[in-house]
């Protein structure tokens, strides 16, 4: 007589259920943070699909950043690979870029129409206005991540804040003097071999 079959057990992780779902997921995710989708992944992937925990995505998006390309297409090709390979890292990207290039296109259109037009440039303004609280908005939420692990994070944040804004120093230096010093600090903080 052989051996009963065990019952397949959940995985422990939430996971998307098929390529089209990685589509979709990303898709809407696109549709719905227009101008600024990252605060938008945040909440749907960690908080609302459980994909990702609060670190996981913290250090994709690190990842990301440092990556050229747009952050949320790169942030999109490592979760749609790291769920079904390279057919979800594709599946994942064009999700982000379908239905954005189509909108872009038929804006692109009006503006050409209506770009002249005073009401047309304070709604500008005022989408502008509202992603950059997104923004903000995401970086607190990120910012609970970094408890627990010293205040030299909160010490480069602030520095390459008041560098780029009040003293309105170059990006790119700040950014380059920045990271070695990190770097540094980070190694130095590595337990003895």
């Amino acid at each position: 007589m052989s051996a009963p079959v065990a019952a397949p057990t959940a995985s422990a992780e939430p996971r998307p259920a098929s390529i089209g779902e990685i589509f979709r997921v990303f898709n809407g995710l696109a549709l719905r943070g227009f101008g600024g989708v990252l605060p938008f992944a945040q909440r749907t992937l960690v908080e609302e699909r459980r994909w990702l925990t609060p670190e996981a995505f913290a250090e994709a998006l690190s990842l990301a950043q440092v990556l050229p390309g747009p952050n949320i297409c790169n942030l999109a090709l490592m979760i749609g690979d790291r769920f079904f390979g390279l057919r979800g890292a594709f599946a994942a990207l064009a999700g982000m870029m379908a239905a954005p290039m189509v909108l872009v296109l038929a804006l692109a259109a009006l503006y050409g129409g209506f770009g002249r037009e005073p009401l047309v440039a304070r709604m500008l303004e005022g989408m502008a206005a509202v992603s950059a609280g997104l923004i903000l908005a995401m970086a607190l939420k990120l910012a609970s991540s970094l408890r627990g692990r010293g205040l030299a994070g909160w010490g480069f944040a602030a520095a390459a804040f008041l560098a780029v804004g009040p003293l309105r120093w170059p990006l790119l230096p700040v950014l380059l003097a920045g990271a070695g010093a990190s770097v540094l600090v980070a190694w130095r903080r590595l337990p003895p071999p």
